[in-house]
């Protein structure tokens, strides 16, 4: 949406910053906000993201061919998530996908629309495609559990932490155990014009609450998480978003290479940080061993249960049990890792499952 949101007209908004500017961060009161949202009674205005459209009857086919993810066989209201990696196998865009039968519809970061609008256009030749950045007509909206009024909207289910065909866990834990399982998540496109009758009366959650729902649940965010130096096997994102048997795309030298060596050279960890404090240290300070930089934390935030959270993307060489210290200026905090992506790909086990299917009309 290239204008701030109309929700943000309610009582006791406040506006987000960064890539959430233009809807609200919260509406008054975060946690109670957060509550609601974990247990499936509000929902959140994500609007501030992009949403490109690949139409034509080669598009699953010409997407499949440029992404990390086998789209061949995917059916109308399945979802799914594909990377779009350099040569380097660096992560360019993330996008999550669903296809209604005619169109696919990529779900992005608000600054990511018109790049990846731009690069799909470049890149379609003489295939049957058409490329189009609708941000401006059509609204997100993020919610924990299926919305029975909207079962006529195009739903996009995270397959987060379902390991997907094709894919492997990096993760220390099996996936029975994973947190993500705690945050089941749609996003609902819904028409611009119609957001404020759409979402009606229901209680709203700001993106502070989405935000700290993502961090307990591992799950990476691009923008967030990532840098021009990210590939995806850092983040664990080949449980979700790579499919390691399908054929040859832009980047795939690097997953094979670094997969069957083991051995991404960073790592993403979840830190529970020292709540005696009354701050929160800010994303991009550093995380320090002793005084020597081994990190950056990536997303922090207010867990409603678990107090002051964060993602950290660290060197994969540091220790499991070392007390980590974020470093915000001058501020230290102490920092407890929880594993998320393991030292050694050697403790991690790949398991293959199918396509996710979301609520759909």
């Amino acid at each position: 949406m290239t204008t701030p949101s109309p929700l943000l007209s309610r009582p006791g908004a406040v506006e987000a910053a960064g890539a959430d500017a233009g809807v609200a961060a919260h509406y008054g009161e975060p946690l109670r906000e957060q509550r609601a949202l974990a247990a499936g009674t509000a929902v959140v205005d994500l609007s501030s993201r992009g949403v490109v459209t690949v139409a034509g009857p080669d598009r699953l086919s010409w997407l499949n061919t440029l992404s990390s993810q086998q789209l061949t066989a995917l059916q109308p209201g399945e979802s799914s998530e594909l990377l779009l990696l350099s040569v380097q196998g660096r992560i360019e865009f993330d996008a999550r996908i669903i296809d209604d039968g005619a169109t696919a519809w990529l779900i992005v970061e608000g600054a990511e629309a018109a790049p990846l609008a731009v690069y799909l256009d470049r890149m379609k030749f003489m295939l049957r495609v058409e490329i189009a950045d609708v941000s401006a007509d059509w609204a997100v909206v993020g919610s924990t559990a299926a919305v029975p009024e909207w079962s006529g909207l195009l739903a996009w289910q995270d397959p987060w932490p379902h390991v997907g065909a094709g894919g492997y866990s990096y993760a220390t834990v099996a996936e029975e155990n994973h947190p993500g399982l705690e945050r089941p998540w749609y996003e609902y496109l819904v028409p611009a014009a119609e957001l404020e009758q759409s979402v009606g009366d229901r209680p709203l959650a700001g993106t502070m609450a989405a935000e700290a729902l993502r961090v307990a649940a591992w799950r990476p965010r691009i923008g967030a998480e990532t840098d021009d130096k990210t590939i995806p096997h850092e983040l664990d994102l080949l449980r979700t978003a790579v499919h390691l048997a399908k054929g040859c795309y832009k980047g795939q030298e690097t997953i094979a290479r670094v997969h069957n060596l083991g051995h991404p050279p960073r790592r993403l960890v979840f830190l529970q940080l020292d709540g005696s404090q009354h701050t929160l240290p800010a994303a991009g300070s550093a995380v320090l061993v002793g005084d020597r930089k081994v990190g950056t934390v990536t997303s922090v935030a207010q867990h409603y249960e678990m107090g002051p959270v964060a993602l950290a993307v660290i060197k994969r060489s540091v220790a499991p049990d070392e007390i980590l210290t974020v470093l915000d200026g001058d501020e230290p905090y102490t920092a407890g890792q929880e594993l998320i992506v393991a030292p050694d790909a050697g403790q991690v086990v790949g398991r293959q499952t199918g396509f996710l299917r979301g609520p759909r009309a």
